[in-house]
């Protein structure tokens, strides 16, 4: 059975998945309302939240602190989120390739992530499209369910979310993620769209920042 909770990621999978990096600043605060709750999800019970509702609540302060960062901060929240999401990715990648201690998939994590944010820094639109496209196939190919979440919340660990990165669906939809959200930058009219939407002069890349 398909619950709400399950639907709603898959729904804001599949927008970030497609169109992320070019809805503007709408994506990017997308993206800190997913980041934000998955957070105050695992944190919750950290803290003390247990019953239901607490949870709920966490969520919702946590998805909100994300959006209102991404908003406020637009520039620094691109950056951060490709640190995150960089984290997370380097973390998948080298559990699933030499299946290490903890010590060294942290420390690997850790590493794409800087590289990540470095790049995020300087290239906003491209980063921002790789980073929403991964983690909106992670979600729309439910790599990243309500259940895992909660396995890793109740256990406070990462690992039931590193996911095989080599799934041939999510892969596929990376893939259709990359396409989708490179030529929707290219068709002219989209640019002058998306060009009018706020943030977009913050979401660029460095290099075409003069035009």
């Amino acid at each position: 059975m398909v619950t709400l909770a399950a639907a709603g990621l898959v729904v804001a999978g599949a927008i970030l998945l497609l169109a992320g990096a070019a809805i503007s600043i709408y994506g990017v605060a997308l993206l800190g309302l997913v980041l934000g709750g998955g957070a105050g999800y695992l944190v919750a019970p950290q803290v003390g939240l247990e019953a239901a509702t607490a949870t709920a609540g966490a969520v919702v302060v946590g998805a909100v602190i994300g959006l209102l960062v991404t908003y406020l901060l637009l520039s620094a929240a691109v950056g951060t989120m490709a640190l995150i999401v960089g984290s997370y990715v380097g973390m998948a990648a080298v559990s699933a390739a030499l299946d290490p201690g903890p010590g060294l998939v942290l420390v690997g994590g850790l590493a794409v992530g800087m590289a990540a944010a470095l790049l995020g820094t300087i290239f906003k639109r491209t980063t921002m499209v790789f980073i929403t496209a991964f983690l909106g196939a992670a979600l729309a190919s439910r790599s990243i369910t309500p259940a895992t979440l909660e396995t890793a919340r109740d256990d406070f660990t990462l690992d039931p979310l590193l996911f095989d990165l080599a799934n041939p669906l999510f892969v596929a939809l990376v893939v259709l993620g990359l396409l989708s959200q490179f030529g929707l930058f290219k068709l002219g009219y989209v640019g002058t769209l998306v060009s009018k939407l706020p943030g977009a002069s913050v979401l660029r890349d460095r290099e075409r920042s003069a035009e």
